[in-house]
């Protein structure tokens, strides 16, 4: 089976329950979850965490029966730190590198599927990314 990685804004979009995106969110996982292993990495689980006040209610919302929990490699590490380096040469302003390159350069280096609906960043920095995003739903 495929596996794809779960953006923390899905995530989040579900969890919160949110009045724009929760409909899209929740439909695009759920139709994802039917073809492909459903993937997060320590920056997704760090930025849904968030949200809870102990590690077991990150836990129950996004549970390991649900969501292979993977270690971003060494070279999904290096390829985050060439692309923004790239954002700073563009005139990005942020000093330290964003959480979008380390996700986006984890499934470009593991060649997984992105569901997001931020892309950004992702169709700027990794323009070989097979996205999901709303409008391409």
């Amino acid at each position: 089976m495929a596996a794809m990685i779960v953006d923390s804004n899905v995530l989040l979009d579900i969890l919160t329950e949110d009045s724009q995106w929760f409909q899209w969110a929740s439909t695009a996982l759920a139709q994802a979850a039917q073809h492909h292993k459903l993937v997060i990495n320590a920056i997704i689980f760090a930025e849904v965490s968030v949200r809870f006040p102990r590690i077991e209610d990150v836990n129950d919302a996004i549970p390991l029966e649900w969501f292979e929990r993977r270690a971003i490699p060494y070279e999904a590490a290096f390829l985050a730190a060439k692309c923004f380096l790239a954002y700073r040469r563009r005139g990005g302003e942020r000093s330290a590198v964003l959480p979008d390159f380390f996700i986006g350069a984890h499934a470009a280096v593991e060649g997984l599927r992105l569901i997001t609906r931020d892309v950004g960043r992702y169709r700027t920095y990794f323009p070989r990314l097979d996205i999901i995003c709303p409008s391409e739903a």
